[in-house]
């Protein structure tokens, strides 16, 4: 099930009547510094695996 473009519209507008703008803008950096941070570890073990010794 896709969603077109009249509910995508229709859950923002809700959102920001829920939250608020200040709120929202609030929720949405903190989700990208998360995604950011979790792409970060997950290099980090990508990286930590290639360098070390199989035994």
């Amino acid at each position: 099930m896709r969603l077109g473009a009249t509910e995508i519209i229709l859950i923002i507008i809700l959102a920001l009547v829920l939250f608020g703008g200040g709120k929202l803008a609030g929720i949405g950096k903190a989700l990208g510094r998360s995604i950011k941070d979790f792409k970060n570890e997950v290099k980090d073990i990508s990286d930590e695996s290639k360098e070390a010794p199989e035994a």
